[in-house]
């Protein structure tokens, strides 16, 4: 028994397995790529604890098998999309290296979504930064990033999200998201405030209210 959880720990270790929450087929709902099909793989584990997170059950790494790599690539390549979209949990906390690689053999577009907490690995065509206060991005995935979405719960979060804005690349896309349960309350501030400072675009929830994963 000790010697299947050392080969399980060492196949974790180079990427070759990962905790898998889910998988499916949908429609990019938020930021720059907000409408666009893509086949999505969740892995669990994060530590990063944002309070307003709306995928709390990927938290518990332990609760989501260890799947071989293999298989999610087999199942990422089985659908009409040619995009994958990695997010979590947070998918930089393992090795991304092989995943990545042996999508790219069969020509997929990659994307992650990442708290940028952890060190990058992996090769993305698109890196989506959405940075969380309980712990900074590495600088970097901050000059790494193709994309900022910064979630707006609160008026102070626009200041926070200028400080953060400072660290991307100026050919980084700005984006503010309202957190969905202060969506009415936030919005009108939030278009009030990209109108005064048009670097920023919004960044809906959209698949949420197409009701779709």
């Amino acid at each position: 028994m000790k010697a299947i959880q050392e080969q399980a720990d060492i196949l974790l270790k180079e990427g070759k397995k990962l905790p898998l929450m889910e998988e499916f087929y949908t429609i990019q709902g938020e930021g720059f790529h907000s409408g666009k099909p893509a086949w999505f793989i969740r892995v669990g584990g994060c530590d990063v604890g944002c309070h307003w997170c709306d995928v709390k059950e990927s938290w518990d790494a332990s609760l989501h098998p260890l799947t071989d790599t293999d298989t999610i690539i087999a199942n990422a390549l089985n659908n009409p999309s040619k995009a994958v979209v990695v997010t979590g949990g947070e998918p930089l906390t393992y090795n991304l290296d092989y995943l990545c690689a042996e999508l790219k053999k069969n020509g997929i577009t990659i994307y992650l979504e990442t708290s940028g907490a952890y060190p990058l690995s992996g090769n993305f065509d698109w890196i989506c930064l959405s940075p969380k206060k309980t712990a900074s991005p590495l600088p970097e995935v901050f000059l790494s990033a193709h994309e900022l979405k910064v979630i707006i719960y609160n008026t102070s979060d626009f200041d926070w999200a200028e400080k953060n804005a400072a660290q991307v690349t100026k050919e980084c896309k700005l984006f503010l998201q309202p957190e969905w349960s202060k969506a009415k309350e936030m919005m009108p501030l939030i278009t009030d405030y990209v109108m005064k400072h048009p670097k920023w675009n919004i960044s809906l929830q959209t698949h949420k209210y197409m009701n779709i994963p």
